[in-house]
């Protein structure tokens, strides 16, 4: 008796088509700054090429990038040291990707997802794509469950939840990096990851051991794209930690993302755009650089399993939170911490200026009663501030208005209520009494 199976072979069909049987090989024709002009290829936007160097026993990795009447233009994922016209460029036929597994816990990668520390293998893990989109809308869980960070100012009065996107906003010098590491050390996440892109060589090692600490790095990745490194390797940084973000995501597990910063990613991708030829549009920013901050800050959040909370650090120009990156992230974000210079000059830390910062999500998933209670000491520290100079030059006379005698009564509680030193550990019920009590003590 004969059986008929029936297979579909479209699957495979497709399959056939993409592959390249025959790789053309192409040559470099100019090299003008950190663009490489090379003819003869036949290379899509983000596939990764191989210009092979006489005498370098590893070619040299560049990405396209654009292209220029028959010319592809592609930016190197590394140093340009050695290459000649001339030189041969191999398309790979992929986009970038990047080994994943839980052996890169504790360890330290570079902008491109390669190890730092030489005694990790390289074989190890599960291939992964850099550039992912976004997860579908509604396929999205909605975010009802509070992530204790440690850090009271935001546990009572900028509650976070689990899968929500945060900006730190902030001048240079005032605590993001310490942030950062408190609530990586503190928080209640199953991986955390950190990048950072563009900072200085000198900081890497003092974030890990000062701001991280061991406790901190036992269940983090670090990737780290210095400023010294191209300005492609440093746009990859950013969207490697977001792959390794979202690939524990996928497994179920809750992350917490932390990016220090997306201001230098924006400079990276500025410097590309000029590169290619795109012509600055708001203040020296390309139109490419708003175009790409959602597709990187987007993918981030709540998975169908698993969760991203991320926590982004935007270096504010001149303390100026309206300035163009700062207010297109702000636009895409469900909250932003600002962290004030004058506090940090007045020694309190973290500087956090509650009344200019918002967590869009705490409406959501916090009780009635700590909202109330919330509302009511942000309420007190406004109705102080408003009335400071008139109380520091002695021309208000206690008993004027019961309301402000209540703000002079409470404000130095609050003020340490709100301060805390990196080591200190708060946890969410400790946090939750101690800002019941404030309130009611002053009743």
């Amino acid at each position: 008796m004969e059986v008929k199976v029936d297979i579909n072979l479209n699957p495979y069909k497709d399959r056939v088509n993409r592959a390249r049987v025959i790789k053309p090989i192409g040559k470099v024709t100019r090299v003008i700054g950190l663009m490489i002009e090379v003819q003869g290829i036949n290379a899509r936007i983000g596939e990764v090429c191989d210009i092979v160097v006489q005498g370098e026993a590893e070619p040299v990795r560049a990405e396209v990038v654009g292209f220029r009447d028959l010319y592809s233009l592609l930016m190197p994922l590394g140093e340009l040291r050695g290459i000649y016209p001339g030189c041969a460029v191999v398309p790979s036929g992929h986009t970038l990707t990047v080994k994943i597994g839980r052996h890169l816990l504790g360890k330290v990668l570079d902008g491109l997802g390669r190890p730092i520390e030489n005694h990790i293998l390289n074989g190890q893990g599960e291939e992964y794509p850099v550039d992912n989109r976004p997860p579908n809308p509604l396929e999205r869980k909605r975010i009802n469950t509070i992530l204790p960070t440690g850090v009271r100012a935001i546990d009572g009065l900028l509650t976070c939840g689990k899968g929500q996107r945060i900006g730190i906003f902030a001048g240079s010098g005032v605590g993001k990096s310490t942030l950062l590491g408190m609530i990586a050390r503190h928080g209640s996440a199953d991986v955390n990851v950190i990048a950072l892109v563009g900072e200085r060589g000198r900081e890497v090692l003092e974030f890990l051991e000062e701001d991280l600490g061991p406790e901190g790095m036992a269940r983090s990745i670090v990737v780290a794209a210095t400023s010294d490194q191209p300005a492609l390797v440093r746009l990859k940084g950013a969207f490697v930690a977001t792959a390794i973000a979202e690939y524990f995501r996928d497994q179920g597990l809750d992350v917490m993302l932390m990016m220090d910063s997306v201001t230098r990613f924006a400079m990276a991708q500025r410097e590309v755009g000029l590169a290619v030829g795109e012509p600055p549009a708001t203040k020296g920013y390309t139109p490419s650089v708003f175009a790409l901050l959602p597709k990187l800050l987007e993918r981030s959040g709540m998975g169908r399993r698993g969760s991203v909370t991320a926590f982004y650090t935007v270096l504010v120009d001149g303390d100026d939170l309206n300035e163009p990156i700062a207010d297109a992230v702000r636009g895409i974000l469900d909250g932003h911490i600002v962290l004030s210079r004058s506090l940090a000059s007045r020694n309190h830390y973290p500087s956090i200026d509650i009344l200019q910062s918002v967590s869009r999500l705490m409406p959501d998933i916090a009780s009635e009663e700590h909202k109330s209670q919330a509302g009511a000491i942000k309420d007190l520290l406004a109705t102080y501030l408003q009335s400071e100079d008139l109380i520091n030059i002695g021309a208000y006379v206690k008993g004027s208005n019961a309301k402000i005698d209540l703000a002079m009564l409470k404000y130095e509680e609050i003020v340490n209520f709100l301060k805390q030193s990196p080591t200190e550990h708060s946890g969410y019920e400790e946090t939750l009494n101690a800002l019941a009590s404030l309130v009611s003590g002053g009743k």
